[in-house]
């Protein structure tokens, strides 16, 4: 697991940085836990257009992740690391005695020949890829796939690199510090998964020319202030000066860049302990 860069033969190559794939060991995915992924183009089912810049793009087929990893009690054997071409992280493949095989995020440092255990009700070893529920995680640990809401499945830190940590514990609720310095509640009865989720690198990673970008299915970007008036608030002017220096908007006029999104969820705030900290200038 590492980074490759390349001599800067063409210009495509001069800043291109990509993974090694190293830790890669099998390449074609299971069959078996495969299905096919249709492409919306960014359209809702009305075949209107809601996110803008989608489209086109390498053909994938989605790799069936076990995020509830409800096989409980029973040890697991790591048999591959593969490429999910839908996530930014990797996934291990996990046989099991019974020959069911399935797919998990892939922790850092878990090879391939490790055993792996989720428990139902008690605690296991504090090893990458074990699972248990956060009252029997220990303060401090590591931990990544973490659940909203007790058996729905891991909802929280999924992305290559990421990791929260168990803070604290008190009247039925565990303390986790989030990748975004947020703290947060969650239920002691919630399952997570211990170690950090590999392919730390990918932060590093240059695509290097447009062309990759449109691989990944993401179409051209054009400015607001290169665009008519008609087409955005920040269209037309005279030349480059365009209309001065106008407060950023998205081309329906709300606020961008900087303004708040987040909608107030009475809800979803009381767990909140402590709001993300702020990016430093």
């Amino acid at each position: 697991m590492g980074i490759k860069k390349f001599k800067p033969v063409t210009p495509s190559l001069r800043f291109r940085v990509i993974s090694d794939f190293s830790e890669i060991t099998k390449k074609k995915p299971e069959k078996a836990l495969t299905v096919a992924l249709k492409k919306s183009g960014g359209r809702n089912n009305h075949g209107r257009i809601t996110i803008r810049r989608r489209g086109g793009g390498h053909k994938r087929k989605y790799r069936i992740i076990d995020f509830k990893r409800d096989k409980f009690d029973v040890e697991g054997e790591v048999i591959a690391i593969e490429y999910d071409p839908n996530r930014t992280a990797r996934i291990a493949l996990v046989e099991y005695p019974d020959k069911e095989k399935r797919y998990i995020i892939w922790p850092n440092e878990l090879k391939v020949g490790d055993k792996i255990i989720s428990s139902y009700d008690s605690q296991v070893d504090i090893k990458p890829g074990n699972a248990m529920k956060l009252k029997h995680i220990p303060l401090g640990t590591i931990i990544h796939n973490i659940e909203l809401e007790p058996d729905k499945g891991a909802k929280l830190i999924r992305s290559a690199g990421s990791w929260a940590q168990v803070m604290a514990k008190e009247k039925g609720f565990v303390h986790i510090r989030m990748p975004s310095g947020e703290i947060r509640l969650i239920s002691l009865e919630c399952r997570a998964t211990v170690g950090q989720v590999g392919n730390i690198e990918h932060r590093s990673f240059m695509h290097g020319k447009a062309g990759r970008i449109r691989w990944l299915g993401r179409r051209p970007k054009v400015r607001g202030v290169a665009m008519n008036p008609v087409d955005h608030p920040h269209g037309g002017g005279e030349g480059k000066a365009g209309q001065g220096n106008p407060h950023p908007v998205t081309p329906w006029g709300k606020p961008t860049k900087g303004s708040k999104t987040r909608k107030p969820n009475k809800i979803s705030d009381k767990y909140i302990i402590k709001r993300r900290s702020k990016k430093k200038k």
